[in-house]
């Protein structure tokens, strides 16, 4: 039986495991909403779950900190982040902004390095997306949009950009859960469609289609949040 950390009664022993693992382990729970947002973490049951001492568990967990998807409370209790549902147009309007400004400054500053960069990203992505591997889609499609903002060469936007996608990431996973995993095709034409106006530098286009792409991001995931009552109670609760 799990407690409410997702605790497991059997350890995990794993060779060479360390920080990383553990990083990793709770990450993909906690964006696959495996551990639900509000779910106690406690140094002393992960340590026992994973098998190991203290340090690397407090290590995985303050990078976790640092990506928001742990908080810790007044009384020093540390638990997984909630979902911000009531700012979410919010999120979304800076979320769109960074997509346009990002792909814009791309178009028109790019190298040829760089755009080998995005396409290197993008085979990535495809490959995710054919496998309906939910967990390396939202990765590769974080660092498809990471590599056009460095592309782009503005180091601020790239990191405002990091910050929005990281905290995005549950809220795509519910995304990519409304279409049971099996992205549509236009999904992926439609990041084909920006890396060939940026390599044009075709900069208006470019923004025109990234602000396309976001509001059909952002249209799908309103509708999966609004349709299915259940998934918001159960993320609330």
């Amino acid at each position: 039986m799990a407690d409410s950390a997702g605790m497991q009664d059997t350890p995990i022993h794993k060779r060479g495991a360390g920080v990383g693992f553990v990083y990793e382990t709770l990450r993909n729970e906690i964006v696959e909403l495996k551990l639900k947002p509000g779910s106690a973490m406690d140094e002393v049951q992960l340590s026992a779950r994973f098998a190991m001492s203290r340090t690397p568990i407090r290590e995985a967990m303050v990078r976790l900190l640092s990506e928001g998807l742990l908080v810790t409370l007044p009384n020093r209790a540390t638990i997984v982040a909630q979902i911000d549902f009531l700012n979410l147009p919010h999120f979304f309007d800076a979320l769109t902004l960074m997509y346009r400004v990002t792909t814009r400054l791309a178009a028109a500053n790019h190298d040829a390095d760089a755009m080998k960069a995005i396409e290197a990203r993008q085979a990535d992505f495809v490959a995710a997306v054919a496998r309906r591997d939910a967990l390396a889609m939202i990765a590769t499609n974080r660092d498809f949009h990471l590599e056009i903002a460095r592309a782009g060469g503005n180091a601020y936007y790239t990191d405002m950009f990091t910050r929005l996608l990281d905290e995005g990431r549950r809220i795509l996973r519910l995304y990519y859960s409304s279409f049971n995993d099996m992205l549509p095709r236009d999904y992926v034409d439609e990041h084909e469609g920006l890396i060939a106006a940026i390599g044009r530098r075709a900069v208006d286009e470019a923004d025109g289609l990234a602000a396309a792409h976001a509001r059909q991001i952002i249209g799908h995931i309103q509708t999966a949040v609004s349709a299915d009552a259940r998934v918001n109670a159960e993320i609330l609760l």
